[in-house]
């Protein structure tokens, strides 16, 4: 009997221990369980999207693009104005107001546009509105940033309401890139002085923002609900303050007291004025280009194993991060600032003294007292170059020193001549000079025509090369276009007729709560805005 009842209790203790067991067990996911829950609701409850972001404009002189001298204003008027044609972050056109474009003859382009479009103020667009603006640029703003775009436009016919033709003067390679120009409405200035007008304070566009005030202090851009557009756009972004200040240094401590969210910048010392935490930031290629251009006519540099070997003797790396603190990049062709076309396989020259020198010992070159010379025609000819820099652009002087050095490093004798401001425009023009320095503010389009074309700054000729620049100016396919300047880029690994150096870059600074997609490029450093929000 006493056994049943041990027994019985050693059952009982068992069943006891399992039970408690599976209840600790159970306790112990429960907890785990409240762990994970209650950050998720505190984070829920903490993470709120604002709908607004605060950003800056200084010097500000009026919202209308036409007019407007401001970068800023430049950047920001892609949001309330729209062009016939955009340009993406891989430097292709892309359709905006324009719905097809021809180009039916050398000199005249067919653009049809998009119907339905309408302006801020409910006015519908149409072809008038692409003839006012054209005419406004050509006839009473010449001193307009976009009117290069259209200098060599002639005329311009309204053929219906909604197709236009451009002619122009003559024939301009990859022209519709120059169609990119913001449309303004003809009726909102009707009888009015387009310069002078009030109504610049507050203009209309068709672009998803529009403008619902301005004043002093601010302004401010408020959603286009009407947007033609509006359902493919996804934007949490209700309302855009531009905070107005007089000069860049108000900017940067607006930024550093969180009174913008962002700020786009070409300075190279950042640090100073914004220190180094507390912020994001996004590096993209500028628009200025500088280079060299070997004239390919000179006894010496028609070689173009010279050129080869002075390419191979510059130590692009070294001049950007000693003159411009490394906040330059490198370039190795004119198209590589991000653009479709470029393929950065066909250019492959990196700095090596010893490679240089090899070339010209390859070539027939001997160094002997101090100077590369070689025997030709029973004359004796001399590594000795004048490289022109213009003595007021204190850094490419700099940098002109630095190649200086590395020149002669790789026993190329370089005598820098640094002219001024008029003699360095003549130096140009007559194209007398054996290299010089120089740079250029990079078009969007890939026309290549003032590097390869006739008349250019080297003085290059090649006959392949000038067939392929006249042939893709009339090309719209994209695999066709990319064989062909994959071949232009061969050409000019081969050639050298110039020494391609760095681009400029810019910086676009943000706070760490403003969230998306930031990824700005030179032509639209709002690109993707569709994407931001605050938190």
């Amino acid at each position: 009997m006493k056994s049943n009842v041990f027994k019985y209790i050693f059952i009982i203790v068992i069943v006891i221990l399992i039970g408690f067991a599976i209840y600790q067990i159970y306790n112990e996911k429960r907890l785990e369980q409240e762990k994970l829950i209650v950050p998720t609701i505190k984070e829920e409850a903490e993470t709120k999207i604002v709908t607004d972001i605060r950003v800056p404009i200084a010097n500000f002189d009026t919202i209308n693009p036409i007019i407007s001298k401001n970068k800023n204003v430049q950047d920001l008027s892609r949001l309330i104005y729209e062009p016939l044609l955009n340009i993406d972050e891989n430097y292709k056109i892309e359709l905006c107001l324009a719905k097809e474009w021809s180009k039916i003859s050398e000199t005249s382009y067919i653009i049809k546009l998009k119907e339905g479009i309408k302006w801020h103020d409910s006015v519908d667009f149409d072809a008038k509105d692409v003839q006012f603006t054209i005419d406004k640029i050509k006839n009473e703003v010449q001193d307009s940033i976009y009117a290069w775009n259209l200098e060599k436009v002639i005329s311009v016919e309204v053929i219906d309401k909604y197709t236009i033709r451009i002619n122009l003067s003559e024939e301009v390679p990859f022209f519709e890139y120059n169609l990119n120009f913001p449309i303004m409405a003809s009726h909102y200035y009707l009888n009015e002085d387009f310069k002078t007008s009030s109504k610049n304070e507050h203009p209309v566009g068709t672009g998803r923002f529009k403008v619902a005030e301005n004043n002093r202090d601010s302004l401010q851009l408020k959603k286009n609900q009407n947007w033609w557009n509006i359902k493919n756009d996804n934007s949490k972004l209700e309302l855009i303050t531009v905070n107005k200040y007089s000069n860049m240094s108000e900017v940067y401590n607006a930024f550093k007291i969180g009174s913008i969210d962002l700020l786009n910048t070409q300075t190279l010392d950042i640090a100073s004025n914004i220190g180094t935490i507390g912020f994001q930031s996004k590096e993209y290629r500028g628009r200025q280009l500088d280079f060299i251009a070997f004239n390919t006519t000179n006894a010496v540099l028609e070689n173009k194993e010279v050129r080869q070997a002075i390419q191979y003797a510059i130590d692009k790396q070294n001049i950007v991060a000693d003159v411009y603190q490394g906040k330059y990049d490198v370039s190795n062709f004119v198209l590589d600032y991000g653009n479709y076309l470029y393929n950065p396989e066909k250019i492959s020259y990196e700095y090596n003294q010893e490679k240089a020198k090899q070339i010209l010992v390859d070539n027939g070159w001997e160094y002997k007292s101090k100077q590369w010379q070689k025997v030709q025609n029973y004359r004796t000819k001399r590594i000795s170059l004048n490289l022109v820099v213009n003595s007021s652009n204190e850094s490419r002087v700099r940098v002109a020193e630095i190649i200086k050095e590395q020149l002669q490093t790789a026993g190329i004798k370089i005598n820098l001549i640094k002219a001024n401001d008029n003699q360095y425009n003549n130096y140009l023009k007559n194209k007398n000079y054996d290299m010089i320095l120089t740079g250029v503010y990079l078009p969007y389009s890939p026309n290549l025509t003032t590097y390869f074309g006739q008349d250019n700054l080297a003085l290059f000729q090649n006959e392949e090369l000038i067939g392929l620049i006249n042939e893709v100016k009339n090309i719209t396919k994209e695999d066709t276009l990319k064989e062909k300047y994959a071949r232009i880029e061969e050409i000019y690994q081969e050639e050298l007729p110039y020494v391609f150096l760095y681009n400029s870059k810019e910086t676009f600074i943000y706070a760490n709560n403003l969230i998306g997609n930031i990824s700005p490029f030179s032509y639209n450093i709002y690109n993707q805005i569709n994407t931001w929000y605050r938190q």
